[in-house]
């Protein structure tokens, strides 16, 4: 027999952190809101037989985005025998409003209260034997990146498990909200038993207006009528609307218990020095070129500087251990077909994306030290003037963000948003971001056309993409979804030290799952264009890949492309196979021109491309469909596979809108 237990709090206090503390796990930590948007399973440490689930970050138990819907379902359905519930002790009134929401779902709970560490470098102090008999619960103080008191806490949960007691009733209420609460709880205690709900929790969230609650137990008819008229009464009594009203006697009680429990002589060592380094990060007129100018300077280093002679070695190793095994392969007596296909095919196709991992891992240990030191949540916050503009607001940008990385986690962060407007125009826009799987594509034919100019190029390109997707939103807004976009509240988090761990493990993700790619898909795409490319459609052998199938499929697509300055069927095919994944147009194009280097590949590249033509195509590399992953999630987030259909060829599209304007503008003066 197994446990279930939830690990439950606000947004960016620390919850994934404490989940891996407590399970073993390496989960993705991140210093900005949102980072979880599904949950996930570990088993605790000393408890074998417990399951611990890390629900996404919430500030109530209102529905009101994806991510609270769902850990409010898995708490009221998946009835989890005790919760942990995390609160950040540096904004503990903050936190116990959740806390208190919580309780109400009478299931036994522990507080782990996190940050103690702040808050007593600070000069604070918390009563946590104060503060456990107010809430009539466990509270343990820990910090959660030192590990300290997870001991203490895995000790309490075992007592927990052992003994699930529900937490103390408290009627925390007062007033007239008191007597709504009270007298709801009177009318729809039958319905409440029989739906499985505690009744004080039913009856509080039918106060608010909570409509899944309402369809929940049913309320109709008169009953309706009564309920309805008792919230209009304490409306009209108190002279407030009813979430106004909770939200008060929820604040109000807090604010007694925290008179008592805390000593606050002045914010923590790292909220002053946040609020010092925001006056000019969050300036109004230099926040956003300051941001532009730190992405140039790790462009700068991570394309030239130190990324570029990392993967020229890279690329010597490949090339000779790719040497070394084809002359085994000689020695060994395999046949020619076969010895064309593990070196032509499989070594250039896959090493030609492998010498890329430098440049993966080194872009992602900057952007893992700007998104744990807090920096990041900064962006979205002085984008948001901008992103108003175009009918989002600045939360659109996280999922935008994440889209830098990877489309699919992106795609999928849009469940933070609460208006399904802002979440199915932003699932539109996210692709134009990007991700990491093209900058193989960016560093190919940048080193080939561009390379005493490979960090302009590459922030021209991202600007690009942030552009279309700007332009894109101003379309859309007037169009498929007209409306305005939902007001922008985002807690902004102190700025931390980035530990070596996370960042190290951040880089790691990335690079296994570049490495995995790359020995499955590419690995697999590479076998298909070797063969495609080496027969024609009779299966005979063929002396030039001209011949081959693979020049008549990309033949007859390639005047496509023709207007957009790159009509040779290579870079179509590249273009068709990119769909599998980005990185397969690097490995298409080195097969394809059977170059056995990197500098070899730049001299054939330049008999298929003009400077201006390569920048054509890497402009539409940017914007065209995303990869199978990501239409799959677009798919699943949208609902429906026309709607995933219809915003590829709309990306598809704008694509090959800007690549033309690019050639054809560009013609008019390079000659």
């Amino acid at each position: 027999m197994s446990y279930l237990l939830a690990l439950a709090g606000n947004q960016n206090c620390g919850k994934t952190t404490l989940f891996n503390a407590l399970t073993g796990a390496n989960q993705h930590v991140g210093n900005f809101p949102g980072v979880t948007v599904e949950k996930k399973e570990g088993t605790i440490k000393r408890q074998r037989d417990a399951v611990l689930v890390d629900l996404p970050g919430i500030y109530s138990l209102s529905p009101y985005t994806s991510e609270e819907v769902v850990t409010r379902d898995f708490i009221l359905k998946e009835n989890p025998l005790a919760i942990i519930n995390i609160v950040d002790a540096t904004n503990i009134e903050r936190n116990l409003y959740l806390t208190l929401q919580l309780m109400e779902l009478r299931i036994p709970m522990v507080i782990a209260l996190n940050m103690m560490d702040e808050v007593r470098a600070s000069g604070n102090s918390i009563d946590v034997q104060k503060l456990s008999e107010h809430l009539g619960l466990p509270v343990v103080p820990i910090s959660a990146s030192k590990k300290e008191g997870i001991s203490d806490l895995l000790d309490e949960v075992g007592k927990v498990i052992k003994n699930p007691v529900p937490p103390e009733k408290l009627d925390f209420c007062t007033g007239e909200v008191h007597k709504a609460i009270h007298s709801i709880a009177h009318i729809v205690e039958d319905q409440a038993k029989a739906a499985g709900y505690p009744l004080r929790f039913a009856a509080t969230k039918l106060v608010e207006g909570d409509k899944p609650m309402h369809e929940a137990l049913g309320v109709r008819g008169e009953e309706y009528h009564i309920v309805h008229h008792i919230i209009h009464q304490m409306e009209r009594n108190l002279g407030t609307d009813r979430e106004a009203a909770l939200a008060d006697m929820r604040y109000s009680y807090i604010e007694k218990i925290c008179a008592d429990c805390v000593i606050k002589h002045q914010e923590t060592h790292e909220q002053i020095r946040s609020e010092k380094i925001d006056r000019l990060l969050t300036h109004k007129y230099l926040g956003i070129p300051i941001f532009f100018g730190i992405m140039f300077f790790i462009f700068w280093l991570t394309f030239g500087v130190i990324g570029e002679p990392l993967k020229g070695l890279l690329e010597e190793g490949i090339a000779a251990a790719t040497a070394a095994f084809g002359d085994l392969l000689v020695r060994v007596g395999v046949s020619d077909w076969l010895r064309s296909l593990l070196i032509d095919g499989v070594c250039v196709g896959v090493g030609s994306v492998l010498s890329f991992l430098p440049i993966i891992v080194l872009l992602f240990f900057f952007l893992s030290i700007l998104e744990d030191s807090g920096y990041m949540a900064r962006v979205a916050f002085v984008m948001d003037k901008l992103l108003r503009k175009i009918g989002l607001s600045g939360r659109s940008f996280v999922p935008m963000l994440i889209g830098f990385g990877c489309s699919v986690p992106a795609i999928m962060a849009t469940r933070t948003l609460a208006s399904e407007r802002d979440r199915k125009m932003t699932i539109v826009l996210t692709p134009f971001m990007s991700c990491s799987a093209k900058l193989p594509i960016y560093a190919m034919i940048t080193a080939a056309f561009f390379p005493q100019n490979g960090a302009l190029v590459m922030i021209s390109l991202y600007l690009t993409g942030i552009l279309v997707a700007v332009l894109s939103g101003l379309l859309l807004k007037r169009t498929l979804f007209q409306g305005e976009p939902v007001p922008f509240v985002m807690e902004l988090p102190a700025y931390r030290i980035p530990s070596a761990k996370s960042v190290a493990l951040h880089m790691w993700e990335k690079a296994k799952d570049f490495i995995r790619k790359a020995f499955t898909i590419i690995f697999l795409a590479a076998i298909i264009i070797w063969f495609l490319q080496s027969f024609d459609w009779r299966l005979n052998a063929v002396q030039s890949s001209a011949d081959s199938i693979l020049a008549s499929i990309g033949s007859f697509v390639a005047p496509l492309f023709t207007p957009l300055g790159f009509g040779d069927w290579r870079a179509s095919t590249a273009l068709i196979t990119g769909i599998t994944a980005k990185e397969t147009v690097v490995s298409t194009l080195t097969v394809l021109t059977g170059a056995q280097s990197g500098a070899q590949l730049g001299q054939i590249l330049g008999t298929i491309f003009t400077p201006l033509s390569a920048f054509s195509f890497l402009a539409f590399t940017v914007l065209y469909m995303p990869c199978v992953a990501a239409f799959a999630a677009e798919r699943r987030e949208l609902g429906s596979t026309r709607g995933a259909l219809l915003a590829s060829l709309y990306q598809t599209g704008a694509a090959y809108l800007v690549a033309l304007l690019i050639y054809q503008v560009g013609s008019l003066f390079i000659r």
